[in-house]
């Protein structure tokens, strides 16, 4: 799961290179609807979709405006901007921003190992982002990627937070499922309002490499990961599985290099190295080491 997820920043920029990125969006989540409806009829079936109230289907649709439509618009233009693996360590900021939000808005309690997490995590993030210049020389040569990429951020985390109430008695794979429909009408609606029906005539030229990835991206690290994801929540629990994330910057770094040759720079590694250790500690901080997680899962 981690390996796909981290996999999905090289992808992604090898298709916005090649690719319209708003149109290969709608696409990603269009092949990936098909294949998690298959999963979910192969599971039991389609009932638990048409069960759906009036009022759950906004909810999903809020939930698929941020965690899909925001998400992957910000995702694709910023990859298109900004190298893959320096891209990746953004990941490292979702949960200091959502712990401390979460915090802010309903309360929840907060550590001092929490709070060294997130200092770690934002400090390295920002190490790795910035190259190791001061906040005046980043934000003088701080680019549209840049900025693309907290809104990735800020996706994410509204995503994240919006989930304690959409989620309410409804199962993982029909959120996904639904979220996921949802989001690629979104991103095919925005797709033909900004870049028009002839964005999608580069498509059929595209190479074959980004036909490649773009199939990678929907089964691998979409469809794919996501089953994975919650087979991991059902024999560890959802804290236990969700510490594997935190290795998902250190695929995308190391995918980064291998196949598209990019540099590792000495403050790439070293604020990636900080960043994923602070997201570490977090969630550690939060939950417990998987095996006392798992333990308590079980219990």
């Amino acid at each position: 799961m981690a390996a796909l997820w981290g996999a999905s920043w090289p992808w992604g920029r090898v298709i916005a290179q090649t690719m319209p990125p708003l149109a290969a969006a709608s696409l990603r989540f269009i092949i990936a609807s098909l294949a998690l409806l298959l999963w979910m009829h192969w599971r039991g079936g389609l009932q638990p979709l048409r069960q759906l109230r009036p009022q759950q289907w906004l909810g999903l649709a809020c939930a698929a405006a941020a965690g899909v439509l925001g998400y992957s618009t910000f995702f694709m233009l910023g990859v298109q901007l900004v190298p893959a693996g320096k891209a990746s360590i953004v990941v490292t900021l979702n949960p200091a921003a959502t712990l401390l939000l979460a915090a802010l808005l309903f309360r929840e309690r907060l550590n001092a190992c929490i709070l060294l997490g997130m200092a770690l995590a934002v400090g390295g993030a920002w190490i790795a982002i910035s190259g190791g210049g001061s906040i005046g020389s980043w934000l003088e040569h701080t680019g549209r990627g840049e900025l693309l990429l907290l809104g990735c951020v800020a996706s994410w985390v509204t995503y994240t937070l919006m989930g304690r109430f959409v989620m309410k008695g409804l199962d993982a794979l029909t959120t996904t499922t639904a979220t996921s429909m949802l989001g690629a009408a979104m991103l095919g609606g925005l797709s033909l309002a900004l870049e028009g029906t002839w964005g999608w005539s580069p498509l059929a030229a595209a190479p074959w490499t980004s036909w490649a990835c773009l199939a990678a991206l929907a089964l691998g690290a979409t469809a794919l990961a996501y089953a994975w994801f919650f087979e991991g929540v059902k024999v560890l629990g959802a804290g236990a599985a969700a510490g594997y994330i935190s290795l998902v910057p250190v695929f995308g770094i190391l995918f980064s290099s291998l196949w598209l040759g990019e540099a590792l720079h000495a403050s790439l590694l070293i604020g990636g190295s900080i960043a994923v250790a602070g997201m570490a500690t977090m969630h550690f901080a939060r939950y417990g080491w998987p095996r006392r997680a798992a333990v308590a899962a079980q219990a």
